[in-house]
């Protein structure tokens, strides 16, 4: 089934937001009692932080093996199936959880977990499918706005849910998920016409060949770099900011969850309402750097901020971030054909892989020593104040890539 009609059309936008809502959640709502779950079967509060993380790393490392191999088939059998088929996995995979009876088998089901959620790649797929390129970036700000909602419910409903139970999570996560499929299987159409399609091969869709289509083109090399950087400046909040926060300003739970829900909201305001309006008067190219440099602003604010108020006001600048990445995304997704597109996402889920395995590495041990009373770098600020320069670093090689004429904007 393909498009007939703008109706098709609306249709297809409005399951794109839907589910990636519905994703998003159903991987939020598991964020406040899986660690629970897991001390529950080592009994050590200390061991089940370092199986967490490594559980974490362990869900990116899925998604970067997993990734390009996901994007590729999509380019072969088109992106319905693709979609689907990851949103029944997911369904399966949370009973999987719900009921795992030891570690191994919950293991098991983040390793699934990181497989199917790569369906991401499909996603933005999908929408470069049907959208012009010059309205990818606002398109991109939807889903980007998707998301940011599904993390404001997903741990709020998950911490409800798992006063029932911890595995009460799992179980809800499963019913999302398969209401996605279901929702998917009567309205989704198909968005890659037959003659758009790329045979699948092997060499593009491991995660070596498929970050090779972003070295054969310059500019997607130079936005890749961006990107890389971009994702790695912000896994500093996974990675300290919750440790950060009770250190210096003695917040708790309630302080914290409050925050990263106003959070939520102001990246579903930039990414959904003002991605598009600041792109039709900026370009993709100005609107790109304008939000690298407003998430600069407001990382370096947030290191050296001495009070709570100075932090939260922060995000004010800070929330700008959230017009870089559609801006990133429009303009590689002009770069390539309409065949490559699902390549192309799998490429870039692979570099925000690796840096998700990274990033939270090298910003937990910056901030261990940070704060270590015998150490000469005694700065609790200090994860912060890195990964602004990081961002520094984002905007230099983002306007060195900007001014390449083969990264120009096609007139309107």
């Amino acid at each position: 089934m393909v498009f007939r009609s703008s109706r098709d059309r609306r249709a297809a936008l409005a399951f794109i937001f839907v589910t990636a809502v519905l994703d998003i959640v159903a991987m939020g709502i598991i964020i406040p009692v899986l660690p629970q779950l897991i001390e529950d079967f080592v009994g050590s509060n200390a061991q089940a932080g370092l199986i967490n993380g490594l559980f974490v790393a362990l869900w990116a490392g899925m998604q970067f093996v997993a990734s390009p191999v996901i994007g590729s088939l999509s380019d072969k059998f088109g992106r319905r199936p693709v979609i689907l088929i990851s949103c029944a996995g997911l369904a399966i995979d949370y009973v999987l959880m719900a009921l795992a009876p030891n570690l191994w088998w919950l293991a098991l089901g983040r390793i699934v977990a990181g497989i199917t959620s790569s369906s991401f790649t499909t996603i933005y797929a999908y929408m470069a499918d049907i959208t012009e390129p010059e309205k990818r970036a606002r398109a991109y700000g939807l889903i980007g706005a998707a998301f940011s909602g599904g993390f404001v419910l997903g741990p709020v409903m998950g911490g409800f849910l798992g006063e029932i139970g911890p595995r009460a999570p799992f179980w809800a996560a499963a019913v999302l998920s398969g209401v996605a499929f279901l929702y998917g299987l009567f309205i989704l159409p198909e968005s890659l016409k037959p003659e758009n399609r790329m045979a699948f091969s092997w060499r593009r869709a491991n995660p070596v060949g498929a970050m090779m289509l972003l070295l054969r083109h310059p500019e997607l090399t130079g936005l890749s770099v961006v990107n890389f950087l971009l994702y790695f400046a912000h896994h500093v909040f996974s990675a300290v900011f919750v440790l950060y926060a009770a250190y210096r300003y003695g917040w708790g739970p309630r302080e914290v969850g409050l925050l990263l829900a106003g959070v939520g909201v102001l990246d579903m305001l930039v990414q959904g309402g003002l991605t598009g309006p600041v792109v039709k008067r900026l370009g993709d190219r100005r609107t790109m750097v304008l939000g690298l440099a407003g998430g600069t602003v407001g990382v370096a604010l947030m290191g050296w901020a001495p009070t709570g108020l100075i932090f939260t006001l922060a995000m004010l600048p800070n929330a700008l971030w959230g017009l870089a990445m559609p801006t990133i995304q429009s303009l590689m997704t002009r770069r390539v054909g309409e065949d490559e597109q699902g390549q192309l996402q799998g490429a870039n889920m692979s570099v925000a892989s690796i840096a998700g395995i990274a990033s939270p590495l090298f910003f937990g041990w910056i901030y261990s020593i940070s704060i270590a009373d015998s150490s000469p770098l005694h700065q609790p600020g200090l994860a912060f104040y890195l990964a602004a320069v990081i961002l520094v670093i984002a905007v230099g090689v983002g306007l060195r890539t900007a001014r390449r004429p083969d990264c120009q904007e096609p007139p309107s």
